[in-house]
């Protein structure tokens, strides 16, 4: 079929863990728009969820770090944290190995991918699947990018690995939706947490929705952690998602930045521009 839905969202703990302490209009603002961003997201009646997240140290460790790696296992478990304190029960998680190697190979053809037949689900992936498929009844496929230690991929590169996601599922039968996952400005596990630069947050959002690839490219690794944290790596994710949608623009339904989550939290979508022919003789897009 092809892909029928992108979007990107955040995922720091603090969303689930510490959503009491959040100021109350900042919360219900932000969980509003995940629950637009699920009701958009079920609409078009994925087969798959492909989720593009960022490595903490959950499966990787700094002696074997793939740039790039896909999941291929029918179950995953999640999540690693304490259920307790992130308010996510612990749960298999449902997969797809088959359709998980349909989009290996063809992504392989043109990104170098590490894949992995086991695979932990922190924080990263189970905060957004606590919003976004709440009843555990929608299959994913999980890819990981390296966000957290030198070298890292160049942000073309990402951009590259969402086309090469783009084309894979267009080559597929099934119904492909995509998420990417990150911050965006944060600055965890240092004396800066829980400062957040709605400005630079602001800014790339901007340039994301315009879809500018060479804009959204022209960071530099330096400057993302000077504005951004070293979690503001995690555009990786977004530009990913920014990829598998090329030529298209997208909209951003929330951005509020919440110290108590620590960092700027952001829900958007972005056209994937593949026109779906309904019941009814109705087009949609």
């Amino acid at each position: 079929m092809s892909l029928v839905f992108a979007g990107v969202c955040s995922h720091g703990p603090g969303i689930t863990a510490r959503r009491e302490s959040a100021d109350p209009e900042q919360l219900e603002r932000l969980e509003r728009a995940y629950q637009d961003m699920r009701e958009a997201m079920l609409a078009t009646r994925p087969d798959i969820l492909v989720v593009v997240g960022a490595e903490h140290f959950a499966n990787f460790f700094m002696n074997n770090m793939p740039s790039f790696a896909v999941g291929m296992a029918d179950r995953y478990e999640g999540p690693i944290e304490n259920p307790q304190w992130l308010g996510i029960p612990r749960r298999h998680v449902p997969g797809n190995s088959s359709l998980s190697m349909k989009l290996i190979e063809g992504m392989i053809q043109t990104v170098d991918l590490a894949v992995c037949e086991e695979w932990k689900l922190d924080h990263g992936i189970m905060v957004p699947l606590h919003h976004l498929a709440p009843h555990n009844d929608l299959p994913i496929i999980p890819i990981n990018i390296n966000c957290q230690g030198p070298p890292l991929a160049p942000l073309h590169r990402a951009y590259a690995l969402g086309e090469a996601i783009r084309r894979a599922a267009d080559a597929m039968s099934a119904r492909v939706a995509i998420v990417g996952t990150g911050g965006i400005s944060h600055w965890p596990c240092t004396p800066d947490s829980g400062r957040i630069n709605e400005p630079w947050d602001r800014d790339f959002l901007a340039r994301w929705t315009r879809n500018d690839r060479d804009a959204m490219c022209a960071y530099s690794d330096e400057e993302t952690q000077r504005d951004g944290g070293q979690g503001g790596y995690e555009i990786r994710t977004y530009i990913a998602v920014a990829g598998a949608c090329a030529g298209s623009t997208g909209e951003i339904l929330c951005y509020e930045p919440i110290p108590i989550f620590s960092c700027g939290c952001s829900i958007g979508i972005m056209a994937t521009g593949e026109k779906l022919v309904e019941k009814g003789g109705s087009v949609t897009q």
